[in-house]
């Protein structure tokens, strides 16, 4: 007489684990995208659409969520809305030999596997080939594993041996117009690239932007020095000479930056951020004439403003205002490590509507 063999628990189970280097991720958005604006953003993104389609797709529900990473390395600082979305950072010293986080995230999916049985599904967002050793163990535990990431960061062998079927491209988690705001990046800095390189095939200088920013400097410094020489009235025979030598002088200074193009804004969240931003920058209008407002402490002050929204709903206004052409960001070297500066367009309608009083 038989007896039906016994379905393990875990087999049927709707709960998750999600091991997440953070790190990787981040990592690769930074150096495949060609160092995108807001590349934590991105990797943000990333993580909270993996947990949602995890629950509508899948009816799993992520009971465990870890990121590794040494956040003291990131710039930008994601713990906060990491820890908001219910995901738990583990901070790990990378060293020159082997990322720590790779061994940590192993160590970690064990524990999980052997006391939590109520587990029935490991996802992990990373692709080395390290990890293939503890996904066969894990599947020979009985547990269902999947494997998050971009292709050309996942390892084939590992794809071999989970199978396509337990794979997620990690851009179809993406919302579309990140995706594509990404790849417009991309494809933007690489025509550059494609450009310096041409220049360089003919024979022709091509500056560093040191070079660049020093030319700008040289030709602020010659047109004051010019305009002063210039002879008066009285002096007309003269200035044509003046005049010429003045242009051989001149570099032809690089064009600033831009805003994008105009759009209005009507989203009420979106112009209550505005006017936020409009009121911090009078604070500094006086001494700089057109104010720089340091991104990181603006969002924190924004808090106060917009309580009811979370951390990655505020800095994606940013975001928001940036694409309708109302400011701009721009990074600045710093220590230890560069920030971001808010540039407000003062010709937008909107700004103007807001701030009735700016001498335009």
């Amino acid at each position: 007489m038989t007896t039906p063999l016994a379905v393990s628990p875990a087999a049927t189970s709707p709960y998750a684990a999600v091991f997440i280097d953070f790190e990787n991720v981040y990592y690769f958005l930074k150096n495949h995208y060609l160092d995108p604006q807001d590349t934590h953003d991105y990797a943000l993104d990333l993580v909270r659409a993996l947990r949602d389609t995890l629950k509508r797709e899948q009816g799993l529900d992520s009971l465990v969520l870890y990121a590794y990473a040494d956040f003291d390395k990131l710039p930008s600082g994601p713990q906060g809305p990491l820890y908001l979305m219910g995901v738990d950072t583990r901070n790990v010293l990378g060293t020159d030999h082997k990322n720590a986080a790779d061994m940590q995230l192993c160590i970690d999916a064990l524990e999980v596997l052997y006391t939590r049985p109520d587990i029935g599904t490991f996802v992990l967002v990373a692709g080395d080939r390290d990890y293939i050793p503890v996904l066969q163990h894990l599947r020979r535990q009985a547990r269902q594993v999947k494997v998050v990431g971009f292709r050309e960061s996942v390892s084939g062998d590992l794809l071999l041996m989970l199978g396509q079927e337990h794979y997620i491209d990690a851009r179809q988690l993406l919302p579309a117009e990140r995706l594509q705001a990404l790849e417009d990046h991309r494809a933007a800095r690489l025509k550059q690239g494609s450009d310096l390189r041409r220049l360089r095939e003919q024979g022709l200088p091509v500056r560093s932007a040191a070079a660049r920013q020093a030319t700008r400097d040289v030709a602020t410094q010659a047109a004051a020095a010019n305009e002063a020489a210039l002879p008066g009235p009285g002096d007309e025979s003269t200035q044509p000479d003046a005049r010429a030598a003045g242009a051989a002088q001149e570099p032809t200074p690089e064009p600033a930056p831009t805003f994008a193009s105009i759009q209005r804004i009507t989203r009420s969240d979106e112009r209550r951020c505005l006017e936020f931003l409009l009121e911090q920058g009078q604070r500094y209008v006086g001494n700089l004439g057109t104010p720089e407002i340091w991104a990181s402490p603006f969002l924190r002050r924004l808090t106060d403003v917009l309580p009811e929204l979370p951390d990655w709903e505020r800095r994606q206004l940013l975001s928001h205002l940036r694409d309708a052409g109302a400011l701009r960001l721009e990074k600045r070297e710093g220590e230890p490590h560069p920030f971001s500066v808010i540039i407000i367009n003062y010709q937008h309608p909107d700004v103007q509507e807001l701030n009735p009083s700016e001498e335009k």
